[in-house]
C-alpha cells in the first residue's frame, strides 16, 4: 500500500501563531492556494480511498485537492489534531502569564503533562496509533490518501517507521506539499518527505 499524506493549507491560526487544535479555523488565501496545486501534483495518482480528518480545515483541503475527481472523504475523528483545551486559539506568550503553571509543566514534559481541559499527548498518541491499525482494511488498496494535521502526519510517519513517539519532530509536514510512506506486510519505508513535484506514473 502507498499511503499518501498531506497537512491542510496554511490557516489563520497559522499566521496568528496560536495554538489551534480542534477550533475552527479558516485557510487563508495561501493556504487555499496550497490545496489548489496539490489538485495539480496529485493529479496522476489513482485513489482507492480518501481518509480525513473531520476537521474543516482539513475537509476543505482535501475538497480543493481532490476537485474535478469523483471521491468520497472518509472521515474520521482518529486524524483530528490533538485538542489543545483552554489552549485553543491561545498564543505561548499568552498562555506564559494567564496558565504559567500548567504551561511550564506542559512545556518541560509534554508527553506527559496534559493541556488545560485539554488532550494528552498519551490519548493523542494512542488514538494516532488506532488510525494505523485500522489502516489494515485498506491492504487490500494500492494507494491511499491521508489529509490531516501536522501533529497527526509527524507523530504517525515515527510510529509507522517504528520510531520513538518524540521522533516526530524529525517530520515537519509542509503545507503545499505530499509525502509518501510505502507500508508492506512487516514494515513501511519513507520514499517521499514534502514533495512539491508533479508525481509521474513512470516515477512508480
Amino acid at each position: 500500500m502507498k499511503l499518501w499524506l498531506i497537512r491542510h493549507g496554511e490557516t489563520d491560526a497559522n499566521v496568528a501563531g496560536v495554538y489551534s487544535g480542534h477550533a475552527p479555523t479558516a485557510l487563508t488565501p495561501r493556504g487555499i492556494a496550497q490545496a489548489q496545486q496539490l489538485n495539480q501534483l496529485l493529479h496522476n495518482i489513482p485513489f482507492d480511498s480518501v481518509l480525513c480528518s473531520e476537521l474543516a480545515r482539513a475537509r476543505h483541503t482535501a475538497e480543493l485537492a481532490l476537485a474535478g475527481r469523483d471521491y468520497a472523504l472518509s472521515l474520521t475523528p482518529l486524524l483530528n489534531e490533538m485538542y489543545f483545551g483552554d489552549w485553543e486559539m491561545r498564543h505561548h506568550r499568552d498562555l506564559t502569564v494567564e496558565d504559567s503553571d500548567n504551561y511550564a509543566a506542559w512545556c518541560a514534559d509534554w508527553q506527559h503533562a496534559v493541556p488545560t481541559n485539554g488532550e494528552g499527548f498519551q490519548q493523542f498518541s494512542a488514538r494516532v496509533s488506532q488510525f494505523i491499525t485500522s489502516l489494515s482494511e485498506y491492504r487490500a488498496h494500492q494507494n491511499v490518501l491521508v489529509v490531516s494535521h501536522q501533529g497527526v502526519l509527524s507523530l504517525l510517519t515515527a510510529l509507522l517507521l517504528n520510531m520513538p513517539a518524540a521522533s516526530m519532530w524529525h517530520f515537519p509536514i509542509a503545507q503545499g506539499a505530499w509525502s509518501r510512506i510505502d507500508i508492506h506486510d512487516d514494515f513501511a519505508t519513507l520514499k517521499v518527505l514534502n514533495s512539491r513535484a508533479i508525481y509521474e506514473k513512470a516515477a512508480s
